[in-house]
Parts: C-alpha cells; sequence; structure tokens
C-alpha cells in the first residue's frame, strides 16, 4: 500500500476563473486486480495495455486505487507530479523476490489482451483465493505465473539443448577453476 500525504492549496479553475480550496488529506493507494476492475469497468479498455492512457485515464485510476473511500476529485488534482512519479513507480514495483530463467521466458512470447476478467479466470483456474485480488497486482502475476509453471508436465531437453547447457556449465567451471 502506498500512502500519499496532500498538502491543502488552492487550485485554479480556468474555466471559471476561480480558485478552489483543496483541504488535503492522505491518500491510501492499493495497485490490485480490485482497482483494475473498477477501472476497466468505467473505460471499457483493458488497463494493462501499452496504448498510453490520458491525464484524465490516469488520475481516474488513481482515484480507483484508493481504498480509504472516493476521493474528492479536487484532491487528486493536486497531487503534485513528484507524488504522481512515486504513484507510477509504485505500480511498476516487482513485489517479489521470485524470478524467473531465460527459458520460463521464452515460454510467454505470445502476445494477448489482459483484462480483469482473464486474470480473475487465472485465479479460478488456479484455485487462487479471491483475498489475493487484494494484492499488489505484480505479486499476483507472478503467482499465476508461478502456478502456471508448476501445473505444466516437465519439458524434456533436445539432446542439441542438454549438450549446450552442459558445455556452457563446463566453460563456466573452467573459468572458476582458472
Amino acid at each position: 500500500m502506498l500512502s500519499i500525504n496532500i498538502k491543502p492549496r488552492d487550485l485554479f479553475n480556468e474555466k471559471t476563473s476561480e480558485f478552489i480550496p483543496v483541504k488535503g488529506g492522505t491518500l491510501k493507494l492499493e495497485h490490485s486486480l480490485v482497482s483494475i476492475s473498477k477501472w476497466e469497468s468505467k473505460w471499457k479498455i483493458p488497463f494493462l495495455s501499452k496504448k498510453p492512457k490520458t491525464k484524465e485515464q490516469i488520475d481516474d485510476y488513481i482515484r480507483c486505487m484508493s481504498v480509504n473511500g472516493d476521493p474528492d476529485p479536487n484532491l487528486i488534482a493536486s497531487i503534485s507530479t513528484k507524488d504522481k512519479n512515486r504513484i507510477i513507480d509504485y505500480i511498476d514495483e516487482k513485489q517479489t523476490a521470485t524470478w524467473f530463467s531465460d527459458m520460463d521466458d521464452k515460454k510467454n512470447t505470445k502476445s494477448e489482451i489482459i483484462t480483469s476478467e482473464r486474470i480473475y479466470y487465472w485465479m479460478i483456474a488456479l484455485n487462487i483465493p479471491f483475498e489475493c485480488q487484494k494484492w499488489h497486482l505484480n505479486r499476483l502475476l507472478t503467482l499465476i505465473r508461478v502456478c502456471n509453471l508448476k501445473n505444466q508436465p516437465s519439458k524434456k531437453m533436445s539432446r542439441r539443448e542438454i549438450m549446450s547447457r552442459n558445455a556452457a556449465l563446463n566453460a563456466a567451471r573452467r573459468k572458476r577453476a582458472k
């Protein structure tokens, strides 16, 4: 969870030429499947696409990330650039110690559109409990990937792959032994 403290300030409305006082406050944000599901239900587009999002869509996602109710839109509009960068860094965080080998990455070269419903399907298919929908999304996706890899039958390596791997291991051992 990420907490953002927003100081009281005045915003200027260019349409009405008026100042709007913003009380300030603390936003508690969680980048989770629940947040994405709320955002996708409003915008009707996949959140996890490479297509850039508008400022309005980004601000709305921050609203969807809020775990302490629906925040005042003026409060979200008064988030500083520094805090928006903190939010982006938080969204991009790995949130796990799990890593995958290059061989695992080669299996996932197929590009498909991932929506919240598809992630919920994966959770159901892999018997992942629904309380995990509130986890940081990157951690949940890592769990799904681990479950998927562990449920696959072990792949036999070809003779060429075995020889290539052994040659690399032997070269590394020779280098260490000098």
